[in-house]
C-alpha cells in the first residue's frame, strides 16, 4: 500500500464520496493524519484501518455516534474489530437467508392459490424474525441460579461490588450496590433498563482508587482480556475481596473431559495458547480455586453448558452467543457441527458417551477463584 493516500484516492477505493470523507474529518471520526509531498492532507495506513472499520459498521446500519464509541473502544484492536464485524456480517447473512426462506414459502403458497394470513406475513418479516435471529446473546446467555448462588456466597458480606467485564449484566447480585465495567459499546447497549451503572474501561486499567470496593467480581470474561494477570491484579488493587469465574486448562487430561473438544473441536486448544494457569491466576489475587460443576439443565448458554444436550450445538443461535465458535473459524465450526450431526443421527455420539444421561452435573473445568 502507498505510504499515504489522497482523499480522492481513498474515496475512489472505498466507494464513498469525498464529501463523506470530509464530513468524517469534520466530526473527528476519521481524520487524515498525513501530508502528501504537495502538502495536501492524506490518509496513513492507520487512518485507512480506522476508516475501514467505520465504513463496515456504517454499512451494517450503525449510527455515527455508535460507530465512534466502537472504534474508540480502548480494549478492541484491529483483529478484535475484524472478528466482531465477521460475527455481525454472519448475523446479517442469516437474517437475509431467513427472509429468503420466508419469501420462498410465500411464493409457493401463492402459486397454489393460497393466501398467507396477515399475521404470518408480519411474523415472517417483522420484529419476531429479527428478535429470533438478531439477539442471540441475550436470548441464550442468562444467569444460572445455581452458579450465581456460588458466586454471591463467595462475595460474603460485601455491600459494594465492582463487576469487571460485566457484559449484559448476568450474575450481578440484586441485593448489593454494583458498579459495572464493560469496554464493549455493543455489550453496554444490551444491558437492560435498571441495570447497574456501567463504566467504559478495561480490566487492566480500572479507573478507581485503591480499595474502592468491598469486592470485585468477573464472570466468564477473563479469557477476553489482553493481559489476564494484570487485570486480576487490578481487581485485587481496587477491592478487598475478589471472586472470578474462569476456566482451567492446565490440569492433566483437560482435553479429554469434554466430549465436544475431544471428538469434534480440537481447535479449542489453540485458543488457550499463552493462557495463564489457574495457579498463576490465583497467585495474582492471592486466593484459592474451587471447581464449579455445571448442571445438566444449565440456563446460561456458555460453551460447556449443553454437555448433556448435544443437539443444542447444532443450533446456529446457540453457537453465535459463544465466542469460541467465532474464534475457531468457519471451517472448523462447519466440520464440527457436521460431524456431531452425523454422530447424533447414527447413534455414535451415545455410544461414545455412555452414562451422561444419568449425571445431574459435570465437572468440565469451570473454576471459582476466591480471595
Amino acid at each position: 500500500m502507498e505510504a499515504q493516500l489522497s482523499v480522492g484516492r481513498v474515496a475512489e477505493l472505498a466507494g464513498v464520496s469525498v464529501r463523506t470523507l470530509h464530513h468524517y474529518d469534520e466530526i473527528g471520526l476519521v481524520r487524515p493524519s498525513s501530508r502528501t509531498a504537495a502538502g495536501h492532507r492524506a490518509y496513513s495506513a492507520g487512518d485507512v484501518v480506522r476508516l475501514r472499520e467505520v465504513l463496515a459498521y456504517r454499512r451494517l446500519g450503525f449510527g455515527l455516534r455508535e460507530i465512534a464509541d466502537l472504534v474508540d473502544d480502548p480494549a478492541t484492536d484491529a483483529v478484535a474489530h475484524l472478528r466482531r464485524l465477521r460475527g455481525l456480517l454472519l448475523d446479517q447473512r442469516d437474517r437475509a437467508a431467513a427472509m429468503v426462506v420466508a419469501i420462498d414459502k410465500e411464493l409457493e403458497a401463492r402459486a397454489m392459490g393460497i393466501s398467507t394470513p396477515p399475521e404470518e406475513q408480519l411474523q415472517a418479516f417483522g420484529a419476531r424474525l429479527y428478535d429470533a435471529i438478531g439477539s442471540a446473546y441475550p436470548a441464550t446467555r442468562r444467569t444460572e441460579p445455581r452458579i450465581a448462588a456460588r458466586i454471591w456466597a463467595a462475595l460474603g458480606d460485601a455491600r459494594t461490588v465492582l463487576n469487571v467485564g460485566a457484559g449484559t449484566g448476568s450474575y450481578e447480585p440484586p441485593d448489593r450496590d454494583v458498579t459495572a465495567v464493560e469496554p464493549s459499546a455493543v455489550m453496554r447497549a444490551q444491558r437492560p433498563a435498571g441495570a447497574a451503572p456501567c463504566v467504559a474501561a478495561v480490566a487492566g486499567r480500572l479507573p478507581f482508587e485503591d480499595q474502592s470496593f468491598d469486592a470485585a467480581m468477573a464472570v466468564s470474561t477473563v479469557h477476553h482480556w489482553p493481559d489476564p494477570v494484570a487485570g486480576l491484579r487490578e481487581m485485587r488493587r481496587v477491592a478487598r475481596r475478589v471472586v472470578v469465574l474462569t476456566y482451567d486448562a492446565d490440569s492433566t487430561g483437560w482435553r479429554q473431559r469434554f466430549w465436544l473438544i475431544r471428538d469434534y473441536l480440537p481447535e479449542f486448544a489453540e485458543l488457550l495458547v499463552g493462557w495463564p494457569s489457574v495457579a498463576d491466576m490465583t497467585r495474582a489475587i492471592g486466593g484459592r480455586a474451587e471447581p464449579v460443576p455445571i448442571p445438566w439443565d444449565c440456563a446460561d448458554g456458555f460453551f460447556e453448558a449443553y454437555w448433556r444436550r448435544p443437539e443444542a450445538y447444532l443450533d446456529e443461535h446457540v453457537r453465535r452467543a459463544v465466542s469460541v465458535w467465532t474464534r475457531v473459524g468457519q471451517h472448523a465450526e462447519r466440520r464440527a457441527v457436521g460431524s456431531l450431526h452425523d454422530d447424533l443421527t447414527s447413534g455414535r455420539w451415545a455410544e461414545r458417551n455412555p452414562g451422561l444421561a444419568d449425571l445431574d452435573a459435570a465437572e468440565l473445568g469451570l473454576r471459582l477463584l476466591v480471595a
